[in-house]
Protein backbone atom coordinates (compact mmCIF):
# COMPACT_ATOMS: atom_id res chain seq x y z
CA UNK A 1 0.00 0.00 0.00
CA UNK A 2 1.37 3.34 -0.92
CA UNK A 3 0.05 6.82 -1.39
CA UNK A 4 -3.16 8.11 0.12
CA UNK A 5 -5.61 5.36 1.04
CA UNK A 6 -8.55 5.19 -1.34
CA UNK A 7 -11.92 5.35 0.34
CA UNK A 8 -15.22 5.11 -1.43
CA UNK A 9 -18.20 6.77 0.27
CA UNK A 10 -19.72 3.38 1.13
CA UNK A 11 -16.60 1.85 2.66
CA UNK A 12 -17.19 1.45 6.39
CA UNK A 13 -14.27 2.17 8.67
CA UNK A 14 -13.64 0.14 11.79
CA UNK A 15 -11.70 0.75 14.99
CA UNK A 16 -8.48 -0.97 15.99
CA UNK A 17 -10.42 -3.13 18.44
CA UNK A 18 -12.90 -4.31 15.83
CA UNK A 19 -10.12 -4.83 13.27
CA UNK A 20 -8.30 -7.06 15.75
CA UNK A 21 -11.49 -8.96 16.52
CA UNK A 22 -12.26 -9.55 12.83
CA UNK A 23 -8.70 -10.72 12.08
CA UNK A 24 -8.53 -12.89 15.20
CA UNK A 25 -5.49 -11.07 16.58
CA UNK A 26 -4.79 -8.66 19.42
CA UNK A 27 -4.90 -4.87 19.17
CA UNK A 28 -1.13 -4.95 19.72
CA UNK A 29 -0.81 -7.00 16.52
CA UNK A 30 -2.84 -4.43 14.57
CA UNK A 31 -0.56 -1.67 15.89
CA UNK A 32 2.49 -3.76 14.95
CA UNK A 33 1.16 -4.20 11.40
CA UNK A 34 0.82 -0.41 11.19
CA UNK A 35 4.37 0.12 12.51
CA UNK A 36 5.78 -2.37 10.02
CA UNK A 37 3.93 -0.83 7.09
CA UNK A 38 1.58 -3.78 6.46
CA UNK A 39 -1.51 -1.73 7.33
CA UNK A 40 -2.35 1.92 6.97
CA UNK A 41 -5.18 3.69 8.73
CA UNK A 42 -7.87 5.10 6.47
CA UNK A 43 -9.01 7.80 8.85
CA UNK A 44 -9.44 8.73 12.45
CA UNK A 45 -12.12 9.59 14.95
CA UNK A 46 -10.57 11.76 17.59
CA UNK A 47 -7.45 9.86 18.64
CA UNK A 48 -8.74 6.50 17.39
CA UNK A 49 -7.39 5.12 14.13
CA UNK A 50 -9.89 3.69 11.71
CA UNK A 51 -9.26 0.98 9.13
CA UNK A 52 -10.96 -0.52 6.11
CA UNK A 53 -11.80 -4.16 6.78
CA UNK A 54 -10.42 -5.22 3.40
CA UNK A 55 -7.08 -3.58 4.29
CA UNK A 56 -7.00 -5.48 7.58
CA UNK A 57 -7.53 -8.78 5.79
CA UNK A 58 -4.87 -7.88 3.21
CA UNK A 59 -2.39 -7.13 6.00
CA UNK A 60 -3.27 -10.43 7.65
CA UNK A 61 -2.61 -12.34 4.42
CA UNK A 62 0.68 -10.49 3.88
CA UNK A 63 2.03 -11.13 7.37
CA UNK A 64 1.02 -14.78 7.50
CA UNK A 65 2.43 -15.43 4.02
CA UNK A 66 5.74 -13.89 5.13
CA UNK A 67 5.72 -16.03 8.29
CA UNK A 68 5.20 -19.23 6.28
CA UNK A 69 8.11 -18.26 4.02
CA UNK A 70 10.34 -17.76 7.06
CA UNK A 71 10.66 -13.95 7.07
Amino acid sequence: MNGTPHRSPNTPLITTELAADEAGVTTATIRKWVQRGHLRSAGSQGRRRLFRLEDVFAAERTTYRARRQGH
